[in-house]
Formats: structure tokens, C-alpha cells, sequence
């Protein structure tokens, strides 16, 4: 009777804690992606210049990035999961003071929630490590696919709220913060697992600084994120320089965010299950290359077929580099290590993507050279990734 009921609680521990995952994920990229739909409003309100509205994007970029190693320094010190319910709360109260009157708290609430979701990027691939060590590749995917289908919604109803329901720029951004008050009251119960925090044994914490594998996963982690940050910035300007209307061009970055998600949630299953994840990887960027190489040559239908091949790999390779945070460690702590490592250089150099693609295209006054640099990543990105994808643990490698 009482295994019966011990393997009922375990059960019903893990439904919550799948629930407790997906809420989360749900959480980690719509309160920014609803931004981009709503500049024109924000300009016209508020009188940001191009600039002003801009940094709206790259303020969360560079707080994934600056923040990322002090996410796994909180989580050693308090644990995973109150970590991660603190950055909840942040997350709500920048949700709640963004849309207050004046630029200050547009600009004060932003930052409040990019450094919310940069704890959460850091520690969530380690606490799925944690709470789901026979189902990582599963529960990796469910992450990456939640978050990105999130991100995909938030930006298509962001003018629909606004408009349709009449509640205005200011409405639309506070919408989100109800599904991050629904992730806290799911959270709230985590708060309350306690476990061991302490730094792993015979290995001191910057020692992943000194061991070429984690730069291996890091520089990986950094081109894909370059890449990423580089199309879904320029895409729709790209397709309207080859001849598309501006609401086409639109469509074209939206296939292109929903092509990933198929492989996003099958690769980190397939990658869990191979003694390395060589011919993952390899295939992720070589479909980034067909996909860069048919925006290059072509119009009309070369146009979204470049973008379904772009999309395809980069969904491979985004769940990959989160992936590869869990199967090159050991230990969830190392997981989060490792997770910050990579992230806090991944994303300083997803936010000098965008506009150095930008500057290339104001120089030459068309997309070739821009386009030539993607594939120059992208053979960067081939490298850093076969090196990444060895049978091998981070902790043994260090120099």
C-alpha cells in the first residue's frame, strides 16, 4: 500500500513538475517578442527615436549576457528552484511597470525583464538535468518548442490586443504578465525542495573557463545565436529588397520561426540517444547553408525556400546548443556552469550581429556581403560544433 502511494506521489510530482517546466518556458521570450509589432505605436506615444527603439531589443540581449554568470552563482547559493521563483517575481514586476507612463519605465521595466529571463536561460537546461535525468533529450524539447511557440504567439496577437480589444500598447504588454503570474502560483510549491548547492568536488568553479570543449560549446552556442539574431532582424527587409510586399515579407519571417519547431523538438531526443551528436550538428548547419545560399541567388519561391531550409537548422542547432549544456556535464550545477559560460558569450555576440550584418548592407547597398558573412558563420559554426559534439565531459578536459 504504502509503495502504491509513494509511486502515485512520484507520479503526480513529475505531472507538476512537467507543468511547472512548460509554464516557464511559456514565459521566457513573449514579453519580448511582443515589442517589435508595437514600435510604430511606442514611437508615435512616446517619441522614440529609431535608436531609442532598437535598444528595446538589445537591452534583453545584453542582459542574457551579463547576467549569465550570476545566475549559477545564485543557484549554488539558494538553490535551482527559488532562483528561479525570484526571477519569476522580477519577471511580473517588470511586466507590471513597463507600461507606466513615460519612457522610464518603459526602458526600467525592459531591463528588469531581460535580467528575469536571463537567470531562467541559464539554470532551466540544468534543471531539467535535475528533475528529468531519464528524459532529458524529451523534456529539452518540450522546453525549446514551448518557448519558441510562446515567442511566435506573443508577437502575432501583440496588435490584435492593442487594436482589436482596445486595450492599447499598454493592455498588450500587461496581458503577458497574467501567464507569469500563472508560472508563480505554479512555482510557488518549488521553493520549497531544497536541495544540495554546493560547487562539485575537485574542481573549481572557473575551471570550465580553462577547458577548450566548454569554448567548443560556447563559440557554437554564440554563432547559432549570431545567425538567429541576424535573419529574424533582416529577413522581412531582405524579401522586400528581392521584390516582396511588406506584409509577405512578414509571413516570410513567420515561416521561418515555425519551420524550426519540428526539428527543435526532435533533435535534443535524437541527440540524447547517439554517442555523439556529430551528424546533428553537421546536418543543422549545412541546412543554414542551402537556406543562406537560396536567399542569396533567388527570388519569389528561392525566398521561402531559403527560409524554411534557414529555419529547419537553426531550430536544430538552438536546441542542440541547450542540448549539448546537459550531455557534456555531469551534474546539474555544471549544467548551469556550463549554461552560463556559453550564454554570457553567445549573447554578447548575438546582439553585435545585427547590426554588423546592417552596417555590411549600408556599405555595399545590397544583402551579399551580409549574406556571405552568415556563411562565413556558418563554417565557424561547422567547426566549433564537430568539436562540441565529442563523447566527452567538460570537467575532464580542463587545461
Amino acid at each position: 500500500m504504502r509503495q502504491k502511494s509513494a509511486a502515485a506521489s512520484t507520479a503526480t510530482s513529475s505531472v507538476f513538475m512537467v507543468a511547472a517546466v512548460v509554464v516557464l518556458a511559456a514565459n521566457l521570450r513573449a514579453p519580448i517578442t511582443t515589442v517589435g509589432p508595437l514600435v510604430p505605436e511606442l514611437q508615435r506615444e512616446l517619441g522614440l527615436s529609431y535608436a531609442a527603439a532598437g535598444a528595446l531589443t538589445t537591452i534583453p540581449l545584453l542582459a542574457f549576457a551579463l547576467l549569465a554568470p550570476a545566475a549559477a552563482t545564485f543557484a549554488r547559493r539558494i538553490g535551482m528552484e527559488r532562483t528561479l521563483f525570484c526571477s519569476l517575481v522580477v519577471l511580473l514586476v517588470g511586466e507590471l511597470i513597463r507600461p507606466l507612463a513615460g519612457s522610464f519605465w518603459l526602458f526600467a521595466g525592459t531591463a528588469l525583464i531581460g535580467a528575469a529571463i536571463a537567470v531562467n536561460n541559464v539554470l532551466m537546461p540544468a534543471l531539467v538535468k535535475d528533475a528529468f535525468p531519464m528524459r532529458v533529450g524529451l523534456m529539452m524539447g518540450v522546453y525549446t518548442v514551448t518557448m519558441n511557440v510562446s515567442a511566435a504567439f506573443a508577437s502575432g496577437l501583440a496588435v490584435p490586443l492593442a487594436d482589436g480589444w482596445g486595450i492599447g500598447w499598454e493592455g498588450a504588454f500587461r496581458f503577458w504578465a497574467l501567464l507569469t503570474l500563472v508560472a508563480i502560483v505554479v512555482w510557488l510549491p518549488q521553493i520549497y525542495r531544497w536541495k544540495s548547492a554546493s560547487a562539485p568536488s575537485g574542481k573549481r568553479r572557473s575551471s570550465f573557463w580553462r577547458s577548450w570543449l566548454a569554448w567548443q560549446v560556447t563559440l557554437f552556442m554564440g554563432m547559432q545565436s549570431f545567425f538567429f539574431y541576424c535573419v529574424i532582424t533582416w529577413l522581412p527587409e531582405l524579401g522586400q529588397g528581392k521584390g516582396m510586399a511588406a506584409d509577405t515579407a512578414g509571413w516570410l519571417l513567420f515561416f521561418f520561426q515555425f519551420a524550426q519547431l519540428p526539428m527543435m523538438f526532435l533533435s535534443p531526443m535524437l541527440a540524447e540517444r547517439m554517442k555523439d551528436q556529430k551528424v546533428l550538428i553537421g546536418s543543422s548547419v549545412l541546412l543554414k547553408v542551402a537556406g543562406i545560399v537560396a536567399l542569396l541567388v533567388g527570388q519569389g519561391w528561392w525566398l521561402w525556400t531559403g527560409a524554411f531550409f534557414a529555419g529547419v537548422g537553426a531550430g536544430m542547432s538552438f536546441s542542440l546548443a541547450m542540448m549539448l549544456f546537459t550531455l557534456r556535464t555531469r551534474r546539474p550545477l555544471e549544467a548551469a556552469q556550463l549554461s552560463a559560460m556559453a550564454q554570457f558569450v553567445g549573447y554578447l555576440l548575438a546582439a553585435a550581429g545585427p547590426p554588423l550584418f546592417g552596417a555590411l548592407y549600408d556599405k555595399a547597398g545590397h544583402f551579399i556581403p551580409s549574406l556571405v558573412l552568415l556563411l562565413i558563420v556558418c563554417a565557424a559554426m561547422m567547426v566549433f560544433g564537430l568539436g562540441a559534439a565529442k563523447d566527452k565531459y567538460v570537467d575532464d578536459d580542463v587545461v
